[in-house]
Order: structure tokens, then C-alpha cells, then sequence
């Protein structure tokens, strides 16, 4: 039957119609709406979790230079041919373990970065720029081991240990509790002087014993190497006969607590990848 001949009912069937339309257009908008969300709340979900990662990262490199180990770089040439630097060049840049010393003493033969006491920092000056943005990227970069940090860090080779006694004759070369050392990592071509020809290689100097809790250090660049024989104690009668560090031994030597870590590998340049070798020379091994 016609819906003519019964208007209100046609009506009623347009106006259902007009909501069904209605109400797909409404669905439609909403999907569209949705579609159009979507990308976005992913690619803000995706910056949540990035920016996540990159603080996560950075805490936990933060945690590793704090306690487990930090790059250093070799500003000087006083470990060489071991480690290699120089004054104005790019030197090697070394991982040093701050955790084993956590659990272990330092012993003989070990080649460590430490704080330098104030006797050994006489004359450090500042090696940061006065300008603040330069400085701010400069402490940045020394962070990381891209510049030397602005203390005065320094990197020696254990000689002795607290209760040990160390000294160096023309006819006996350098020896600890009366033992001859075997330091073969000592090379004459870089120290410009043989030992064999000249044990002590600069002054005669001890007995020194050292004291509990501190370290005797040297430099394997002997020849050039500002280390705890430049900076022990003279008594003036020894002086006079050329016969170094017979004084107080606390100048010259430096405390166990300021070893910030032991040189464990080269990490830059990968010409220069590699371990640092930990030779004991009161053992010979």
C-alpha cells in the first residue's frame, strides 16, 4: 500500500531515514576524528618513550663514570711508551676501573690515576677557559675523556707499597726491601738514557719507607716524570752529597684513598686498542 495515502507515517519513514543518515555521518566523523588521533598519540607516546631512554641512559652512564669506571686521557708524557701523550697533542685515552679497588688494595706494578696531594699540585693551574660557554663545554667534554679534567689527576706506575722500603744506588739500580726490580717496560730509546748505564736514571735517592696507607709512584718515562721522587723531603746533609728523599716521605708519597682507579685498556685511538699491562716488578711477572 502507498505510503501516500498514510502521511504521518511517511513522514515518520523520512524522519528515520534522516537519523540513520545522520547518525552514519556521526559515526563517520568520529572514525575519521579517530584515524586522525591516532598518529599523533603515537608519535607523542613514541617521544614519551624516547625521552625515557635517553634519561634512563644518561643516569646510567652517569652511575658507571661515578663507581665503575671513567675515560681519562693521557695528558703528558710521563708513562711512555706505555701510555702515550704530550703536552699540546692528542694523547691516549684510557678506561680506569674505580670498582676493583672497592674490593682489592692497589699493589706493585699497577698503573693508576689518582688525585695529586696538595705538595704535588703546587703551581696547577686551571686549564678551562675564562669564557663561561667555552668552560661549560670543555667540563662537558672532559666528562666523557674528549679533554683532561681540570684537576690535577695524574696517572703513575705503584712502585711500593705501605712498609716497604725503596731506594736507588749507582751499583744496585732502583730496588724495594734490598731486591733488585725487573721493569722491563722501561725503554731507553724513550727515556733518551739506558739503565744499564744509569740505574738510578737522574739522582740517587732513599731509603725511603714508605708509610701505611700510602704509595711510592713513578713514571715509566722515568727520564721525564715529575713523580714521587720530585716531591720527597730531602735531609740537608744528603742533599749536599746529591743524595735525594732521605727526608719525611709523606711529600712524596701519595694516599691509598686518593687512587681514583686503575688503567685497564686504551680506548682511543684504535690504532692504540688494548690492555694495560699490569707488570709486578718486585715479582718479575
Amino acid at each position: 500500500m502507498p505510503l501516500a495515502r498514510y502521511p504521518g507515517i511517511a513522514d515518520y519513514a523520512d524522519s528515520v531515514t534522516a537519523t540513520e543518515d545522520s547518525a552514519e555521518s556521526d559515526r563517520e566523523a568520529v572514525d575519521a576524528a579517530d584515524e586522525h588521533d591516532e598518529p599523533t598519540e603515537k608519535k607523542h607516546s613514541a617521544l614519551r618513550e624516547g625521552a625515557i631512554l635517553v634519561t634512563v641512559a644518561i643516569v646510567l652512564y652517569y652511575v658507571m663514570l661515578t663507581f665503575v669506571a671513567r675515560p681519562y686521557l693521557i695528558p703528558s708524557e710521563s708513562m711512555e711508551p706505555t701510555l702515550h701523550g704530550c703536552a699540546g697533542c692528542v694523547g691516549d685515552r684510557i678506561m680506569v676501573d674505580k670498582l676493583s679497588y672497592r674490593f682489592t688494595e692497589p699493589g706493585p706494578g699497577d698503573v693508576i690515576v689518582f688525585k695529586g696531594p696538595p705538595s704535588w699540585s703546587v703551581g696547577y693551574k686551571s686549564i678551562r677557559s675564562d669564557n663561561p660557554a667555552i668552560r661549560a663545554v670543555q667540563n662537558a667534554l672532559s666528562f666523557v675523556g674528549f679533554v683532561p679534567p681540570d684537576e690535577n689527576d695524574l696517572v703513575k706506575r705503584i712502585i711500593a707499597v705501605g712498609g716497604q722500603t725503596v731506594q736507588c744506588r749507582a751499583d744496585t739500580g732502583l730496588t724495594v726491601d734490598g731486591k733488585p726490580l725487573d721493569e722491563p717496560y722501561l725503554d731507553p730509546n724513550t727515556m733518551m738514557a739506558d739503565p744499564a748505564v744509569y740505574p738510578c736514571l737522574g739522582n740517587e735517592f732513599g731509603p725511603v719507607t714508605v708509610p701505611e696507607d700510602r704509595l711510592w709512584v713513578m713514571g715509566d718515562n722515568r727520564t721525564h716524570s715529575a713523580d714521587s721522587r720530585a716531591h720527597c723531603t730531602n735531609a740537608p746533609t744528603d742533599a749536599q752529597k746529591g743524595l735525594i728523599c732521605t727526608g719525611d716521605p709523606t711529600n712524596g708519597t701519595i694516599p691509598v684513598d686518593n687512587v681514583i682507579g686503575k688503567a685497564r685498556f686504551i680506548a682511543w685511538p684504535p690504532s692504540r686498542w688494548g690492555g694495560v699491562t699490569t707488570f709486578d716488578p718486585q715479582q718479575g711477572h
